[in-house]
């Protein structure tokens, strides 16, 4: 009696999980793997989700109604500015210190001459970072007045705001001064524009020679 109460309780456990019992059916690996699924979606094994939930075809981000993919000439002033300003400040300081080894070279190393290297470093750091953070705030604020006024971004804004800042910062200089801050700027920011197209004017080139 016990013996059978047994078999009849191991078999109701294997009709239940569907293990293969003395009288529940017993299917195999082999068995299920034919039968096809209707209607399911393949699920991960680990995950226990539809993995195409998991692929991302959009934007990571959610960017407002109207915005633009790429920053503005507004958001990028203050970087521009700032690293303008540090390297200015970076470049007059090796400027400072080679000028000052120069105009030193004949006194001994003693604290008077560190003291005047030291001074001649600090003098053209500020120099160099007051000059360039200055053509960077014009540069920025050009570009912006352009780029709000046309309600365009492209690289003729770049090429504007160069020329005037140049124009404007040697303005004291007088009409030759003028045209030369101008030509200088309109050279450097057309250099510039013209690495940044340079592999896009690659592929037409290429495109049209095929």
């Amino acid at each position: 009696m016990e013996g059978g109460g047994g078999n009849s309780k191991g078999s109701g456990l294997g009709g239940l999980f569907g293990a293969g019992g003395a009288g529940g059916p017993g299917y195999s690996h082999a068995d299920l793997a034919g039968v096809p699924l209707t209607g399911m979606s393949p699920l991960s094994p680990y995950l226990n989700v539809d993995p195409r939930y998991l692929i991302q075809d959009t934007d990571e981000f959610i960017l407002p109604t109207g915005a633009n993919k790429t920053r503005g000439r507004f958001e990028l002033a203050f970087f521009t500015i700032g690293g303008c300003c540090m390297t200015g400040a970076a470049f007059g300081a090796l400027n400072g210190l080679r000028l000052g080894l120069k105009e030193t070279h004949s006194m001994a190393w003693s604290k008077p001459r560190n003291v005047q290297i030291l001074n001649m470093v600090t003098r053209q750091g500020a120099l160099w970072a007051n000059t360039l953070g200055s053509l960077a705030l014009l540069y920025s604020a050009f570009g912006v007045i352009i780029e709000k006024t046309r309600g365009a971004e492209d690289d003729l804004n770049t090429v504007a705001a160069g020329t005037m800042t140049g124009m404007l910062y040697k303005c004291t200089g007088g009409v030759r001064g003028i045209a030369r801050g101008g030509l200088a700027g309109l050279m450097l920011t057309g250099l510039y524009a013209l690495y940044n197209n340079w592999e896009h004017m690659k592929g037409s080139v290429q495109r049209q020679s095929l």
